[in-house]
């Protein structure tokens, strides 16, 4: 979504919720044009109608999130493209991992609706993460991780194009994490949204090991000494 939209996220209109059967409002967006031409002038609009500067730190927030959410996209393409000559009992796993991150796209949707709003405009039912996302990362990490050998070093980039589109993903949600913080430490952000971006940056590390032994793709740890003045050749 571009940063003249308000992210579709507002009072749950009537129909919505019938039988209390939504959790979340259902998107509130009519998209019949692309361009706009409403931002031309530096500023953009929140969820509840303010207009702000498009450098604004809280545009900055969603804005991080929105380019973390195509890299998940990204790297659960690639994880598609490689299901049909993963090695054999792999591919459902590898299954079961995209439709992870099928899930996490649509939860950093979530969170880029209550990161566009102020927290007096939040309505009760919007998109938002809550601690049920949170410790659904910690479980999957945990189920992972059962499979994966103790690190003895910090892990390169790299060993599949899997892993390192998990990676790229896992450095652009720690910079989220961090344009986050500075919102929550004003007041600004609800803190869930900071443990969420914290725990996922997690589990695309731990997804990002756990992708590479199903594929039987080498792990590349880091040598200090393979370096210019370690003298150390790589890999040896």
């Amino acid at each position: 979504m571009s940063d003249d939209d308000t992210r579709g996220t507002g009072a749950p209109r009537a129909g919505d919720d019938k039988g209390g059967a939504r959790v979340f409002s259902a998107p509130k967006i009519t998209i019949s044009r692309v361009y706009t031409r409403q931002g031309d002038g530096g500023l953009t609009r929140l969820v509840g109608g303010q207009q702000v500067p498009k450098d604004d730190a809280r545009i900055e927030t969603y804005g991080t999130v929105d380019e973390l959410n195509a890299l998940m996209g990204a790297a659960r393409q690639t994880l598609l493209e490689l299901l049909p000559a993963a090695p054999p009992g792999s591919a459902e796993r590898l299954g079961g991992l995209g439709r992870t991150l099928l899930r996490v796209q649509h939860e950093l949707f979530n969170l880029g609706s209550i990161l566009a709003t102020l927290p007096e405009d939040v309505h009760p039912k919007q998109p938002r993460v809550t601690q049920a996302e949170i410790e659904l990362l910690e479980a999957e990490m945990d189920r992972c991780q059962e499979d994966l050998a103790p690190l003895r070093s910090f892990v390169l980039p790299g060993g599949s194009r899997l892993n390192t589109d998990l990676h790229v993903a896992r450095t652009v949600c720690r910079r989220a994490e961090r344009c986050c913080v500075r919102l929550a430490q004003a007041g600004h952000a609800d803190p869930l949204a900071v443990g969420y971006l914290n725990r996922l940056s997690d589990a695309l590390f731990v997804w990002s090991r756990w992708a590479s032994a199903l594929l039987g793709a080498p792990e590349i740890l880091w040598e200090p000494d393979a370096s210019a003045s370690g003298g150390k050749s790589p890999g040896s």
